[in-house]
């Protein structure tokens, strides 16, 4: 129950720091953009804990944590990881979306943070991969939720969004099941190397470098 708890805690300080971030940044910031979408998200899974049925609870919610606390740890870095260096060098430029802005923080939250996120998880709780693949499940439709949202909130009406527009080609460029299927992929691999941190931190960089290039790409400024 200890543990319990603390998983609590931790999740309760996620949930902080994000509405800490809400309230300090502008409104037009691309960090914003993103951080605006996931602490709705993130609120509304945070009113679902109680109503999880697990045998061992503080295992439900580790992943979760784990997964928010590697976005918290990039957006107080002094040189974030990769992935995230596109959205937060791009945060301010006027010819990008806030769509972009917000597709391009959960390309780099799935395509990276989830990923190594199951293998923090996976070393907390001494278990494997696949002990946690319902967990990573609920956290895959928590991120659909996300995806949702995003688009929901964000992508213009039919008025605006016609068929030539750059934004309709770059929206169907970028897909979220792809996105945590590769994501799984990753971590299973990373935890299989975990006995060789050589070839393991080779692949944690090229997947990092990989996923950061995607985000460069759902980032290119486009006329308005």
């Amino acid at each position: 129950m200890a543990q319990y708890e603390q998983v609590l805690m931790s999740a309760d300080g996620v949930v902080s720091r994000m509405r800490a971030l809400d309230a300090a940044l502008s409104a037009r910031d691309g960090v914003a953009v993103f951080n605006r979408v996931y602490l709705a998200v993130a609120e509304a899974g945070d009113r679902r804990v109680g109503t999880r049925r697990s045998p061992a609870p503080g295992t439900a919610i580790t992943l979760d944590v784990r997964c928010a606390e590697r976005y918290l740890t990039a957006v107080d870095a002094v040189r974030p990881p990769a992935c995230w260096r596109p959205l937060f060098q791009s945060r301010h430029h006027p010819g990008v979306r806030p769509l972009q802005f917000a597709l391009a923080g959960a390309n780099a939250h799935i395509g990276h943070d989830l990923a190594l996120a199951v293998v923090d998880a996976c070393r907390s709780l001494a278990c494997e991969p696949e002990d946690l693949e319902g967990e990573f499940d609920a956290v895959g439709d928590l991120l659909v939720a996300l995806e949702d949202r995003i688009r929901e909130e964000l992508t213009p009406g039919p008025e605006l969004l016609r068929i030539a527009d750059p934004l309709t080609h770059l929206l169907g460029a970028w897909s979220l099941e792809r996105a945590r299927d590769a994501a799984w992929t990753a971590a299973r691999a990373l935890w299989a190397l975990r006995q060789q941190p050589e070839v393991a931190g080779e692949f944690t960089d090229r997947l990092d470098t990989a996923v950061g290039f995607a985000g460069r790409m759902l980032l290119t400024p486009l006329p308005h």
